[in-house]
């Protein structure tokens, strides 16, 4: 009994006839339509996400599984904190906060991807994944969260692995994520006018204008936009 396996990364609940499954399809002699429904029920739960998946046939009698895989831990903390992206400067931009009831439930769908050997341990790993992309755990930075993991501030809860969230905690989540995301508005304002403050002062020398910028604090993804670095002469085209 022969076996062949198709592997693609799609998007959950969306996969198509079209590349790359049907052409990895087609020479199998499956009826393609019908392993693509198959797949979109298994990966329901996972839209908005690229997932990983198998196709494993048995070439003999044209049967087949579908092994669905994890998305990437960050994938899964931006669907649980609703949000398109981490923050470009997560240590001083926080663009989300979820409760350690998300963190638990992360860490349950990547559980064999990851080193920890408890479900404390794990939850660990997701926080500092957490940090990573400028999202809070509980109104706590990484640093102060991953603390208090360690003191059993949420030992009954990882214990009882609860991962999901009452309607009241959703909305409340949600008027944080807007209140973050309003902070981070603010911040960055300000942090434009100071920069084209020192670019006024500096008459537009770009040199000196990023070095007095970063002096003052302004993230560099700013400092990029408002005064680019000047590419040397004769240098070569980027290919």
């Amino acid at each position: 009994m022969g076996k062949q396996t198709v592997e693609a990364l799609i998007e959950g609940g969306k996969a198509t006839a079209a590349p790359p499954l049907g052409p990895a399809l087609g020479p199998t002699g499956l009826n393609i339509g019908e392993v693509v429904a198959e797949i979109n029920k298994k990966t329901a739960e996972l839209k908005g996400m690229q997932v990983p998946i198998k196709v494993i046939i048995d070439t003999d009698t044209k049967e087949f599984t579908i092994e669905v895989g994890t998305p990437p831990a960050a994938a899964l903390i931006r669907k649980e904190a609703g949000i398109d992206k981490g923050s470009s400067n997560p240590l001083t931009d926080k663009v989300a906060d979820l409760k350690i009831e998300q963190i638990i439930k992360v860490a349950k769908i990547k559980e064999s991807a990851l080193l920890g050997a408890d479900n404390k341990a794990r939850a660990k790993e997701i926080v500092g994944t957490c940090q990573s992309m400028g999202v809070l755990v509980e109104g706590m930075d990484a640093t102060a969260a991953l603390q208090a993991i360690d003191d059993g501030r949420f030992d009954e809860k990882i214990t009882s692995g609860k991962t999901e969230l009452s309607e009241e905690e959703l909305k409340a989540q949600e008027e944080e994520k807007i209140r973050l995301q309003e902070e981070m508005e603010k911040r960055r304002s300000e942090f434009e006018a100071k920069g084209k403050d020192i670019l006024a002062k500096f008459k537009e020398d770009t040199k000196k204008s990023r070095k007095a910028m970063e002096e003052a604090g302004i993230p560099m993804p700013i400092i990029n936009e408002l005064a680019p670095e000047e590419k040397a002469e004769g240098a070569a085209p980027a290919k």
